[in-house]
């Protein structure tokens, strides 16, 4: 499918929409703008999950018809792109201390806390992983942490990419509760039948601390070489 534009131009709709002039088309001047549509579209996401981001449902949020909303965005994935970098700009991009581990650890912990405020996000984090103007920002901000370090930048950017899928799958774990707890009741049932000592000893984390920022820790320090 291919867009067409008041001046006359086309643009692949291929194209990240960062990539498309912002406007509304053909037709009246624009009366909206995609800030505000994408904060919308997020606040659908917030109360009423991802399957409730549909164009329908955002343009009734913004009091038009759905017609309107495609103006300003070609379909439903571009809303997905523009919400997956909105709230990457929640990101704190100023906190570096000049120690990449724990920079590193918190951009993570960050990340979670934006994870928990927005439970849709981990799905589009490890399914859709998209890279917007904000994300651009933070990708930059831990490059900047990492400009010293040894490894290579194959590496880094494997790190990176390691960072954001071990946070959303803890993020999208920590939210599944009720999956948890099923689980947690059969293991119980099977450990007490017998025949998995191993399983029955297990006592994660005695101390009842959080487990993420260790295992940060040591997932960042195995996948970035050089490192002591």
């Amino acid at each position: 499918m291919r867009t067409a534009f008041a001046n006359g131009g086309v643009m692949e709709s291929s194209e990240l929409i960062w990539l498309r002039p912002e406007g509304a088309g053909v037709g009246r001047p624009a009366s909206r703008s995609r800030e505000e549509i994408t904060e919308v579209a997020v606040r659908v996401a917030d109360r009423d999950g991802l399957p409730g981001v549909s164009m329908r449902n955002v343009a009734a949020e913004l009091g038009t018809g759905a017609g309107t909303l495609y103006r300003y965005v070609d379909n439903r994935d571009d809303l997905l792109d523009l919400m997956a970098d909105h709230v990457a700009g929640e990101f704190a991009l100023d906190n570096a201390t000049g120690d990449w581990l724990d920079d590193l650890v918190d951009v993570g912990l960050q990340a979670r806390e934006i994870h928990r405020r927005h439970p849709w996000l981990p799905e589009l984090t490890l399914t859709r992983p998209v890279t917007g103007p904000n994300g651009i920002e933070a990708t930059e901000y831990v490059l900047a942490v990492l400009a010293d370090h040894p490894a290579s930048d194959s590496e880094k950017l494997v790190a990176l990419a390691m960072l954001h899928a071990v946070v959303a799958s803890a993020a999208r774990a920590e939210a599944s509760t009720v999956d948890m707890m099923r689980s947690a009741r059969f293991i119980a049932h099977v450990v007490a039948q017998g025949g998995h000592p191993h399983l029955a000893a297990l006592n994660p984390d005695p101390a009842g601390g959080d487990p993420l920022p260790t295992a940060l820790r040591r997932i960042l320090r195995g996948l970035l070489s050089g490192v002591d």
